[in-house]
């Protein structure tokens, strides 16, 4: 019986894998983008000479915009977005429904980007401003200082923060049966009709296996940026 059972969890497992991966290659750079905007210092107002506009002139939209975006999708649990994604745009406009796979990749990549553009942000914002100076003074452009000066040292700092939201993704990708998604845990589940409760429990050494090897994986990816000490 062992034998089927890790047949069986291992395909739920692969759909885990599928959902994880792929959150991953459209979260992480979606994150960059969403930080930029949460960071940005466009002022549309800005040239108006009209003194009654004058208070618009500071007024950053984009800024505004993303940072508000960012509050909502961090304030409202990804089980709630997920049900939100798949069934809103039947419910509330009358459109063919996206398919499950799909909603879950987007809701998972708008997500966990959201929780990316902090992490990014606070590492960006902790380079010392000196930095950036010290690379004007050399001449440097500002693509340069950011990529020659500021990145690596910015992946320093959030390589252990963002290796703590990876590891949390992994067991995140649990939620998408709530949309009918075949996952490990609902392979597992499907042995209870059997009287079997033991597979269920079996679930959780996949999950133990695979962020023990992240961990392992990012304490070395650590370990070799030690010498950004700053």
């Amino acid at each position: 019986m062992f034998i089927p059972v890790t047949m069986e969890l291992l395909g739920g497992f692969w759909e885990s894998i599928k959902v994880f991966v792929l959150t991953l290659v459209f979260s992480i750079p979606l994150g960059l983008v969403v930080c930029f905007g949460s960071m940005s210092k466009w002022q549309p107002f800005r040239r108006l000479s009209d003194t009654r506009l004058h208070a618009l002139s500071k007024w950053m939209p984009l800024r505004l915009v993303t940072r508000t975006f960012v509050w909502i999708i961090r304030g409202t649990p990804l089980m709630l977005q997920l049900i939100i994604i798949f069934y809103g745009p039947g419910l509330m406009f009358d459109l063919p429904s996206m398919g499950r796979f799909t909603a879950t990749i987007v809701a998972f990549a708008i997500n966990y980007a959201c929780y990316f553009s902090e992490i990014y942000r606070g590492g960006i914002e902790s380079i010392p401003q000196g930095q950036y100076e010290a690379g004007q003074v050399l001449g440097m452009t500002k693509s340069q200082i950011f990529f020659k000066v500021v990145l690596l040292q910015v992946f320093k700092r959030i390589l252990a923060p963002m290796s703590n939201e990876i590891i949390t993704l992994v067991k995140d990708t649990s939620l998408a049966r709530i949309i009918g998604i075949y996952e490990i845990i609902w392979a597992g589940e499907q042995f209870i009709k059997k009287g079997l409760i033991w597979p269920l429990f079996y679930t959780g050494a996949f999950y133990l296996i695979f962020s023990g090897a992240l961990t392992i994986l990012f304490g070395k990816l650590e370990k070799k940026l030690s010498y950004f000490r700053g």
